[in-house]
């Protein structure tokens, strides 16, 4: 899905789930538009439903997609999490160890890449940090903004194999605490050094003509979380403030507000590509 995106020279919306109704919300706004899409599931989100029952929602509600849909483990730390993630089914996996040292990083990649690749599933990396921005639900206050380093990046991918890395460009998890200061020249030099699908994260926010600038130079892949979340509650919010509904008669409306974020993106994304 990323290579295709990466010769096509547009970007396909990570949209972040933790529930029914998210996943449903995401597959069904991609299948209405006729773009393919990744539906990630967070390491933290395993207090909301276990990895083998979010790949069989995922999987009940791709059978009718037909558009290609990739489920996704997001930023996980832990590597028996990834493998049994792997086990489960999911068809891509991301190893988040930009907090540990070039090395340590490289290493453990290495490992999950092994595996990974046994198996048929893609493996994204992360190399850099990225800070955490107000209401993130991925990053603390004690994340540090690190850029990515062309050079380590070029060197990170030669030695683990991987298939697609999450680079530290300015982004944040979460929503802007001021204006944002996107650094599209690292990015820039990043691509021309890998030319392999990059990622992402923190795209919640983001200005629009930035996404563009970024879908340019190697972004095949963009996150979004917070802004699924916050629009969601602040709908249901506003629903519920002049309605007493039937339980499933509010998951139905939270599937719609779902839907008009990964619209809004996916339509920018899809239309970068022509």
């Amino acid at each position: 899905m990323l290579d295709e995106a990466y010769k096509g020279g547009y970007a396909v919306g990570s949209y972040n789930v933790y529930n029914y109704e998210t996943m449903r919300g995401v597959i069904e706004a991609s299948q209405e538009l006729r773009f393919p899409v990744i539906v990630a599931f967070g390491h933290k989100y395993l207090e909301n439903m276990s990895l083998e029952c979010a790949f069989a929602i995922a999987s009940s509600l791709e059978k009718d997609a037909g558009i290609p849909v990739c489920l996704h483990l997001d930023h996980c730390k832990d590597i028996d999490t990834i493998y049994r993630a792997v086990r489960a089914g999911f068809t891509s996996v991301m190893y988040d160890g930009s907090e540990l040292t070039f090395e340590e990083n490289v290493r453990n990649t290495m490992l999950v890449c092994e595996v990974a690749h046994a198996c048929g599933v893609s493996v994204e990396a992360e190399l850099g940090s990225i800070k955490a921005g107000d209401y993130s639900h991925e990053g603390g206050e004690d994340d540090k903004e690190i850029f990515t380093d062309p050079l380590k990046a070029l060197e990170f991918v030669e030695r683990t194999g991987v298939d697609a890395l999450a680079v530290s460009i300015g982004t944040v998890h979460g929503v802007y605490k001021g204006k944002p200061e996107i650094r599209t020249d690292i990015l820039r030099r990043i691509n021309e050094k890998l030319c392999i699908p990059l990622v992402l994260h923190g795209g919640s926010g983001t200005p629009e003509d930035k996404l563009l600038e970024c879908i340019s130079n190697g972004i095949c892949k963009i996150n979004i979380n917070t802004e699924i979340s916050m629009h969601t509650v602040e709908c249901t919010g506003k629903y519920l403030a002049g309605h007493s509904p039937h339980l499933s008669v509010l998951a139905l409306k939270q599937v719609g507000y779902i839907k008009e974020v990964v619209k809004k993106y996916a339509e920018l994304f899809m239309n970068k590509g022509g």
